[in-house]
């Protein structure tokens, strides 16, 4: 059964894959959307090739070889835990852990854990105006688009508006509490962290999905390290389910 090692990983790695894509929104909590159909090309080609290689393996040819260093028959054990056989370097099959552990429990969004030691990185640009916002009020911000408008918009656009923002719940270490969101460019490893202190309201426990309506309070001067992060007076807090997609775009 040892030889067969090799490809029970591909088929478990590509059955992974494919188990969070084809059939769920689960792979949202690691990648963007747009490169769903590449996950998918990807998860059935190491599915194929699972298969192939069990194929081949299965072979009468194929049977009865013995595991020896380097494939060598007989060689003498140069380097001792290097060991190859049909199945290629032992060491490899490490990684059945990892995709099983994928296939069967796949790993949550990134959360307050990630949010709290990510540092305070924000977007080099300057003071300036940006385009109007929709009529009527509530209106629904992400919580990156409220951020960047209350530190650096000049027109003051949030002045006397209603917002809705929609995240998870951080706190800090003086007590304040915040609706926070990870802004993914291509996948989770390069989450950085958006959030808006909520004032007025009682504090929901860590991680906790929330949608916040309330009005901009401004803080410190434009552009300044004083003004971020941003505030919002809340005038309400309503419970949520975390969303499909738990990322904004920067």
């Amino acid at each position: 059964m040892r030889r067969y090692g090799g490809a029970v990983l591909l088929l478990l790695t590509g059955a992974a894959v494919l188990r969070i894509t084809v059939f769920g929104e689960l792979y949202l909590r690691y990648v963007q959307a747009g490169l769903r159909p590449y996950l998918i090309v990807s998860g059935g080609a190491l599915v194929l090739l699972g298969l192939v290689s069990l194929a081949t393996t299965a072979l009468p040819g194929r049977r009865g070889r013995p595991d020896t260093p380097h494939g060598h028959p007989g060689a003498p054990d140069d380097h001792p835990g290097h060991h190859h056989g049909p199945a290629g370097p032992r060491v490899a099959r490490l990684l059945t852990l990892p995709a099983l552990a994928l296939l069967l429990f796949p790993p949550p969004a990134l959360g307050s854990y990630s949010a709290d030691r990510e540092a305070a990185q924000r977007a080099a640009q300057g003071v300036g105006t940006f385009p109007a916002l929709p009529a009527g009020d509530p209106v629904t911000l992400t919580v990156g688009a409220y951020s960047s408008r209350a530190i650096y918009d000049s027109a003051r656009s949030l002045k006397g508006r209603t917002v809705r923002l929609t995240g998870f719940v951080t706190h800090g270490d003086d007590g304040a509490w915040y609706v926070t969101r990870l802004l993914v460019t291509c996948c989770a490893a390069d989450a950085t962290t958006a959030k808006v202190e909520i004032r007025g309201v009682d504090a929901p426990p860590t991680d906790t999905w929330v949608t916040v309506t309330g009005t901009w309070r401004p803080k410190g001067t434009l552009g300044s390290d004083a003004a971020w992060p941003p505030l919002l007076a809340a005038t309400t807090v309503t419970r949520v389910r975390q969303p499909a997609d738990p990322y904004e775009k920067p």
